[in-house]
């Protein structure tokens, strides 16, 4: 629910009205509205009669908001979210690129690739210290060891760093050493872990759910931010469907509707997304041109002897051939990548 309260409206007007709305133990979030007091209200208000409302002294509109997710939705904050980490802005007209292999496999590894994938214009290093594996035979990351040494590789190489956190008792641990913590899809709906999330003052990467809608994902954004954390970064990354061809559906779609729903950035994972590497590029292009914020893609400089996902991964040169071109598309649908705009500007 919105409350817009008149332009003549007096101090005392406004705290009446809020008031009334702590008496029944709802939230009151300010929206920006020019030289009107603008508050959206967070809660379970059906039992509210707004004609009450609306009949209070100074109020001039009361609107319901139809849509469940209320803090992650463009009703309450209608300008696009701008997360700031260590002079990276994420959110806007920027487009920020997540890279690195899926797992860190050893302490040389994560600082080669590190090393290849910032001199391509990466900014922040991925990589799994705790994998989630469908096989329980399969590397399971080297815990806080990796931790460590994607810490070390990200300030090595002046990036900072996302890794995926699995559960609520690694939280703390995680956030120790990474940047942004990661929630992978098959937690997208794990709500302790989300509620977790929603307690630190790290950024939260949240990748759509194999089989999640967009509302879904939107309402998982909310859980964490209902629980005070208001540093989300939504993740396309495939959802699952009855096509065999690629490891999961690639839905380049979500991305603007979810930008028209949310003020949230929105991501894509094409390597997931695909799971082959010759499909990683053209999704990735694909999802700049729809407006993306960011991407997260895999690279690994030995996709071969990877210890995950190498099938997926792109080789650096195919990275760096990657970059040149998203930064041409990027700067086509007005957006910047990296450092990349001013020269494009310059030879256009």
């Amino acid at each position: 629910m919105i409350i817009v309260m008149r332009d003549n409206a007096s101090r005392s007007d406004i705290d009446k009205v809020a008031g009334l709305m702590a008496s029944h133990n709802f939230k009151i979030h300010p929206v920006k509205g020019g030289h009107q007091t603008i508050f959206g209200v967070i809660g379970e208000t059906r039992s509210l009669d707004t004609r009450d409302i609306e009949l209070m002294e100074g109020v001039s509109e009361v609107i319901r908001v139809s849509e469940p997710y209320k803090l992650a939705g463009r009703a309450f904050h209608p300008e696009d979210t701008i997360i700031d980490i260590k002079g990276i802005r994420i959110g806007g007209d920027n487009v920020v690129v997540m890279a690195g292999p899926c797992s860190v496999e050893n302490e040389d590894q994560i600082h080669i690739i590190a090393g290849l994938v910032s001199k391509a214009g990466a900014q922040v290093l991925r990589g799994g210290a705790f994998k989630p594996r469908t096989s329980p035979y399969s590397f399971q990351g080297l815990g806080e060891e990796g931790l460590k040494y994607l810490r070390d590789a990200a300030e090595a190489c002046n990036m900072i760093s996302v890794t995926e956190v699995m559960d609520t008792a690694t939280v703390d641990l995680i956030a120790e050493y990474a940047d942004i913590l990661q929630i992978g899809a098959r937690n997208m709906q794990n709500f302790a872990l989300l509620k977790e999330a929603g307690r630190i003052n790290k950024p939260i990467f949240l990748k759509r759910g194999l089989a999640g809608t967009i509302e879904e994902l939107l309402m998982a954004a909310e859980y964490i931010m209902a629980h005070g954390n208001s540093q989300v970064i939504l993740c396309e990354r495939g959802i699952r469907t009855f096509e065999t061809a690629t490891r999961n559906t690639m839905d380049i779609s979500a991305i603007p509707v979810i930008n028209d729903k949310s003020h949230l950035p929105v991501f894509a994972d094409p390597s997931h997304g695909t799971g082959m590497r010759d499909k990683v590029a053209p999704m990735a292009r694909a999802a700049v041109a729809a407006g993306a914020h960011g991407l997260m893609i895999e690279v690994h400089h030995e996709p071969d002897k990877a210890l995950s996902d190498g099938a997926q991964s792109l080789l650096p040169e195919q990275f760096t051939a990657l970059m040149e071109e998203l930064k041409v598309i990027a700067w086509t649908v007005g957006r910047n990548l990296g450092n990349g705009h001013d020269r494009i500007q310059n030879i256009v």
